[in-house]
């Protein structure tokens, strides 16, 4: 199944299937991937941490100012999530607003996540002008997947020419040496994941590796040097690292196991502490 394949859709807060759904071709988030995204897990058809995604989604407008209506897009997604309800077609909702004014949300299955991941290097100059802005000009951050699978990796990680590493493409990275673990800083230029303070929040509420997590920069021959890597996402949520071009690390090392479980036990919490009507 496509990731949108049996998925609904809400354009401007008209319902229909997502295949039917279309947009002019004249719009410059297609011409340009002038436009700003989110995307957020769902389980048992609830959206994770919505707030916190719309609340980056209003970020992201500001900095290209386009205007976000968060009361509308929180309608019309309660709206559409109400009509979808839970199946693998409705594993993940993405939020699209474009220059040219419309309104996207959709519904969509889960791509395969295998259960580990091997990364492979790929030089990146992140473009200072959109820090911390989840734009649809995605085309860079797609092409280092390609050129990772050119590799015969399964992900890539994008490290700078300086030899900095900063994250995946959709994705992330912690690692951890002697038991700490560690993550680059957000003033390196790489996005305010969601999922990555999602992870360092639960690691300090759980005592994991002392409950700490140093957020400092790393260049790659310190990484490759880690006892254990993984990496975090809305979709992927933790998932070990095994490779990283040809450096082999346990997947999962014991403290990504730890994580990882307490990443999920709070996930599941959530679930069944939720408001079913909510």
């Amino acid at each position: 199944m496509s990731a949108t394949e049996g998925s609904l859709a809400s354009l401007d807060g008209t319902i229909a299937p997502a295949a039917e759904t279309l947009i002019p071709v004249t719009d410059e988030g297609l011409i340009r991937g002038d436009g700003i995204f989110e995307v957020i897990r769902l389980y048992d058809g609830r959206p994770f941490r919505l707030e916190a995604h719309l609340d980056r989604l209003e970020r992201s407008g500001a900095g290209i100012r386009l205007p976000v209506d968060r009361a509308t897009i929180t309608s019309e997604v309660t709206e559409l999530l109400a009509a979808a309800g839970s199946g693998p077609a409705h594993q993940a909702v993405r939020i699209m607003l474009t220059r040219g004014g419309r309104r996207i949300i959709l519904t969509e299955a889960m791509h395969h996540i295998p259960p580990v991941t091997r990364l492979a290097t790929v030089t990146y100059a992140p473009t200072r002008v959109l820090d911390n802005i989840k734009s649809l000009s995605y085309a860079a951050n797609m092409l280092m997947g390609r050129l990772a699978r050119e590799q015969g990796a399964d992900e890539a990680l994008a490290v700078t020419p300086h030899g900095r590493v900063l994250e995946a493409p959709t994705s992330s990275i912690f690692w951890v040496t002697d038991g700490a673990v560690h993550t680059p800083p957000l003033s390196e230029h790489i996005l305010a994941s969601i999922t990555r303070a999602f992870v360092i929040e639960v690691i300090a509420a759980t005592g994991i590796a002392g409950g700490q997590v140093t957020e400092a920069p790393v260049g790659l021959a310190e990484l490759l040097g880690a006892d254990e890597t993984f990496l975090t996402s809305t979709l992927r949520e933790v998932q070990p690292v095994s490779a990283i071009d040809t450096t082999t690390f346990p997947a999962p090392g014991p403290v990504t196991a730890e994580v990882a479980a307490a990443v999920r036990a709070e996930i599941d919490r959530w679930r069944s502490a939720a408001d079913p009507a909510a």
